[in-house]
């Protein structure tokens, strides 16, 4: 999908514009409570300039009496109770006024109970399907299977229908991708439109005529536009079943390199729209074309209130097995879950692909003849040179018992006598003549069987749930329930990843494409995050204390819901391929620095900012200086541009402000470099950057490194870098090596693409900088396509806990080159390694050598780990890639991909419009204090959970000016303490108003609890956080605002829970994602 560079500008925009103006409101209503609580006044104009006046003069008196106010104001915060347990934001007494930041506990107190779920043992039971156990027991040959050239032979007796019919529903379907080939405006001009245009008119003429659609950004664009009369046809086909909205999401979403914020985002855009405008509550989800599958979009669905769902694309292989087994519908569990509360039942097409030759059964030459739209004449043909009939009086009896036998044959893959024929393919039905080639002929086809009863059969148009309705009820279910008894369908438990189409033709090369816009989004997804958090909060505020009274709700609802959509397209499975961060400089006088903390947890962490002059030192907004650092922003060795970073405390979800002083004294600490350059006759150099005078360490860690030059020029190959990491806790050393190498692609006619990855082998194995400071130091090396910075933070909280490594990939100059980062360690983990699934779980993955190497990378949403009996090695990052593990103890991260051809996937071009692309990733080393597991999941460590928060929603500063005309700016805590460690605030989202569009009083509060593994070593992480067995208070969490009422809901709001409105207290179970509707004020 084309989306232009205004998608940078608008992330920007929208965060800027929204949040700075929330803030100052929320700033407005803190100073005009505390200066008169129980006023409902408005300010006027002439006060303002009173009351500026009246800051201007406490500000001279602040400054003079610095000493004095930062004593009082430290005695004062030390008697709150967020302050206990050492958790308060300045030192009181402290002679020197330099801030001091917020110390963590030696151990973090974990409830017990919290550590049974990890722990808990696996036992699988008989009907269960593992996928890991697939994936051992498939050999992945592709013999030539016959008409089905993936499968097999398909036979059966004349009379297995005697006792009991076979049941076809035929479903019309129209996929609309919301931009390919064209962009969403331009298929939405010339196609999509005209597709829905007819499909009111061409229902209503026969009503036995079905359609089913799903892309709820298409549709509510066309409702638009659309006339009332037109409106009330459409609620008259939906309320009489004839039309059906599937999945109802935004988009239909990529499952591989989205994160579950972004998922179930889209999903409530989806769902809030049907339900204002339409009081739709979709039943069942709908996916023919993303590439493999997730259990996440599962588990959402679920909890979104779907009972079932239809996939497409997964492993040729793996459908022929289920195919052969009869398990191509099954209940599709989580990993996790030892009962069935996240089971839905899902159906997967068994064969090539979604459109109409390979849907109506297994020989697509017979499928193709029953396509109407490719009759004779027509745009389109069949490549098997066969063309479709029109159906008359005279061929009806042929063609019907042609198609019956092709009905008959796909039923024979599964465990019902109830058939899905999918009818439809991409932005089907643009053209009033293909509605009446397909109906009329199929009904035609129909009416013949219907009206032979020695057929026994049953034919008819429905829908996607008319399919579902009509199967639960043939085994004895309920219709979006269990089953009433024992199940017929086996439970599967796993994902589908990675999938391959044909032969060797894996989809493992788009995980990595275009990786500039896979970071782009994960920005957009943070920025409209604290956003939409900060707005409700302000708009709760506004509510409580009825001013100011010219807040723009509105506008700034109408741009969060167009940062909500825009976001939602970027999801769809053709368009999800990340950003560039926007740097702000600071260029003159005394500026104001606002800080926004989007995570829930107290957080220490640094902030770097471009600076016109070395000459410039920071304090809070009370005058305390704080420790910062002036470092160069090389170019190259010569040119660089001045940086300053310091440590900045930000309570959770708060906001800290602090002065950016220009002037002489006193100064931030210059950090101090050293360069190393290959020479001739330079054999080998071993730089130890551990206790010398040019260390690079923290109190955590230290690293060595070494740098041999003469192994670089005399075989051209990468300079290993990162060599060894110090334990400070333990003084053990474990060896862990980085080097970049560059796989090209296959000689074969097939090559790589925008989906594919087809290497030709394995991969083919500068200017060095040390960089020391008080905030961090660092160690830069510069090669021909990649700039590679390892970074150490010099604090005690999180981030000093991590390895930050920055990559900057420029290959636009290259020729079918594919740039990958391996770590390499001397971890036993075998042929086992793990990777993550949207960012909401972990999957347990195997090196297998009987697959090729493409089929061995699997998507890396936020993490990929490896471990043995002693050690975890963790790689979070910043943007959805590409990983795997080809050898023990070593992991593998496509770049940035480059390739001159298309791969014959429909896309018509190479990846080519390659940018420079920053890649930013944190490598985490954790210690196990007991270890043994080989169940088919597995947990992140809580500082792992913590640290990826915090590599994924940075501080978000804002730089404004202090002698402007607003009231002064003052810090802002919203919570009285941190979240517990284990709960993640997905969103704080308010919902739309159902009258009039703009904002309501209610909120969308969603809540993960993660999974974490009580294994791994708890001792000085950093962490500020506690865990409280799933339990939260919301109101004590609270520092100003009520709560009026809690009700829980499903994910999407369209179903309240029978439990009805709930105490103050949320109990959340392990892994669960709950929403609930909340009123604060």
């Amino acid at each position: 999908m084309k989306l232009g560079r205004h998608f940078t500008v608008f992330g920007s925009a929208i965060f800027c514009v929204v949040v700075f103006s929330l803030y100052l409101m929320l700033d407005h209503l803190q100073l005009d409570h505390i200066n008169n609580p129980s006023n409902g006044e408005r300010f006027e104009n002439g006060q303002l300039g009173i009351l500026q006046d009246k800051i201007d003069h406490l500000e001279r008196l602040l400054a003079e009496n610095n000493k004095i106010i930062a004593n009082i104001r430290d005695s004062v915060i030390n008697l709150r109770p967020s302050v206990k347990d050492g958790r308060g934001f300045l030192e009181a007494g402290n002679e020197s006024q330099v801030l001091v930041v917020p110390s963590a506990p030696l151990i973090v107190p974990i409830d017990l109970e919290d550590c049974q779920f990890s722990s808990q043992t696996y036992s699988k039971a008989a009907d269960t399907v593992q996928m890991l156990d697939v994936y051992d027991l498939l050999s992945f040959d592709n013999p030539d299977g016959g008409v089905w050239k993936q499968g097999f032979d398909i036979s059966y007796e004349e009379n297995e229908w005697d006792d009991e019919p076979l049941q076809v529903i035929v479903v019309p379907h129209s996929h609309n991708d919301p931009g390919w080939l064209k962009t969403f405006d331009d298929y939405y001009r010339d196609q999509t439109q005209h597709i829905l245009n007819n499909m009111v008119v061409k229902l209503h003429e026969d009503k036995r005529r079905k359609m089913i659609w799903s892309e709820i950004s298409y549709f509510s664009k066309w409702w638009d536009n659309i006339d009332h009369q037109k409106k009330d046809a459409v609620k008259k086909l939906i309320e009489r079943g004839q039309l059906e909205i599937a999945t109802g999401g935004w988009v239909m979403p990529d499952e591989a390199n989205t994160h579950y914020f972004a998922l179930i985002d889209q999903l409530l855009e989806g769902h809030q729209w049907l339900e204002r405008n339409l009081g739709v509550k979709p039943r069942t989800g709908w996916a023919v074309d993303p590439f493999g599958h997730s259990p996440t979009q599962a588990y959402l669905l679920k909890q979104a209130g779907l009972s079932n769902m239809l996939i497409q694309r997964v492993h040729y292989s793996v459908k022929k097995h289920f195919a052969s087994q009869k398990t191509l519908e099954f209940f599709w569990r989580q990993n996790w879950d030892q009962q069935s509360s996240t089971d839905i039942l899902c159906h997967m097409m068994p064969f090539y692909s979604y459109d109409v030759p390979h849907t109506c059964g297994p020989d697509p030459k017979i499928c193709c003849q029953f396509d109407f739209k490719r009759l004779p004449g027509g745009r389109i043909s069949c490549p098997w040179r066969v063309p479709p009939q029109a159906i008359t009086d005279d061929n009806v009896q042929q063609r019907a018992l042609m198609l019956l036998d092709q009905y008959r044959k796909k039923s024979k893959l599964y465990r019902t006598k109830v058939v899905l024929v999918p009818l439809g393919d991409d932005f089907r039905y643009t053209e009033a003549q293909e509605w009446d080639q397909q109906f009329n002929n199929y009904q035609k086809l129909f009416d013949y069987m219907n009206s032979h009863p020695e057929l026994h059969v049953q034919a008819q148009f429905g829908t996607i749930s008319d399919y579902f309705e009509i199967l639960r009820k043939n085994v004895g279910m309920d219709k979006v329930g269990m089953s009433v008894g024992l199940s017929p369908f086996p439970v599967l438990s796993g994902d589908f990843f990675t999938y391959a189409d044909r032969d060797d033709h894996y989809w493992s090369g788009y995980f990595t494409s275009r990786p500039f816009y896979k970071q782009l989004d994960r920005t957009l997804e943070s920025h409209l995050r604290a956003a939409e958090i900060l707005y409700s909060l302000a708009f709760a505020s506004v509510q409580k204390f009825g001013k100011p009274n010219n807040y723009p709700a509105a506008e700034n609802y109408k741009l969060l819901t167009a940062a909500r959509r825009n976001l939602g397209l970027f999801q769809h499975h053709d368009a999800i391929t990340g950003t560039g961060k926007d740097w702000v400089v600071v260029d003159y006088g005394t500026r104001a620095l606002v800080v926004y903390n989007p995570s829930e947890q107290t957080r220490t962490s640094v902030i770097s900012i471009y600076v016109t002059t070395p000459h410039v030192h920071v304090l809070t907004a009370h005058g305390q200086l704080v420790n910062a650092q002036i470092s160069a922003v090389w170019e190259d060795v010569s040119h660089a541009s001045t940086e300053l970073s310091f440590v900045a405390s930000v309570p959770p979800l708060g906001l800290a402000v602090y002065q950016l002083c220009k002037g002489a004294e006193p100064q931030s600490e210059l950090a101090h470099y050293m360069f190393l350059k290959p020479a001739l006759g330079h054999v080998k150099t071993i730089l130890m950057v551990t206790d010398g005078n040019n260390n690079i360490l923290n109190a955590s860690f230290s690293l060595e490194f070494l740098i041999n030059f003469d192994l670089w020029m005399s075989e051209g190959r990468n300079v290993l870098l990162l060599q060894t990491l110090k334990l400070k806790e333990d003084g053990s050393k474990h060896s862990i090596k980085v080097e970049f190498l560059c796989y090209g692609t296959t000689s074969k006619k097939d090559k790589s693409g925008a989906y594919l990855f087809l290497p030709d082998g394995e991969a083919m194995p500068a200017v060095i900088r040390v960089t020391k400071g008080p905030v961090f130091s660092e160690v830069t090396t510069t090669f021909t396509h990649v700039t590679h910075t390892l970074r150490l933070y010099n604090i005690h909280g999180v981030n000093g806990q991590a390895v930050e490594i920055s990559n900057s990939i420029d290959i636009r100059g290259e020729f079918n080159r594919e740039i990958a980062m391996r770590i390499t360690s001397d971890l036993n983990s075998k042929d086992r390694f793990f990777t993550d699934l949207n960012g909401f779980q972990v999957q347990p993955r195997r090196s297998m050598t009987k697959l090729p190497l493409q089929a061995n990378f699997y998507p890396m949403t936020s993490m990929a780990y490896l471990e043995d009996s002693g050690r975890r090695l963790t790689l979070l990052t910043a943007q959805s890639l590409g990983a795997t593990s080809l050898r023990s103890g070593q992991l593998e991260v496509i770049m940035d991909r480059r390739l001159n051809q298309d791969d014959n996937r429909g896309l018509g071009q190479g990846v080519l419009d390659n940018k420079i692309t920053a890649n930013s990733f944190r490598l985490l080393l954790e210690l196990f204090n007991s270890r043994e597991n080989t169940a088919p999941f597995s947990y992140p460590s809580l500082l792992s959970h913590i640290s990826y928060m915090y590599l994924n929603h940075p501080f978000m500063p804002i730089v404004t000016s202090l002698d402007s005309t607003v009231l002064a700016l003052a810090p802002y805590s919203p919570l009285s303490s941190p979240f517990p460690c284990d709960i993640h605030l997905v969103n704080l989202r308010t919902i739309q108003s159902q009258v009039e569009g703009g904002p309501s009083e209610q909120a969308a509060l969603i809540l993960h609890r993660k999974g974490f593994d009580c294994s791994i070593s708890t001792k000085n992480t950093g962490l500020l956080c506690r865990t409280t067995g799933g339990k939260i208070h919301l109101e004590k969490l609270l520092t100003e605002l009520k709560v009026i009422s809690l009700i829980p809901v499903s994910l999407s709001l369209m179903h309240q829970s029978p439990r009805g409105p709930v105490e103050q207290e949320i109990n959340l179970k392990p892994m669960e994602i709950c929403t609930y509707r909340v009123h604060l004020a």
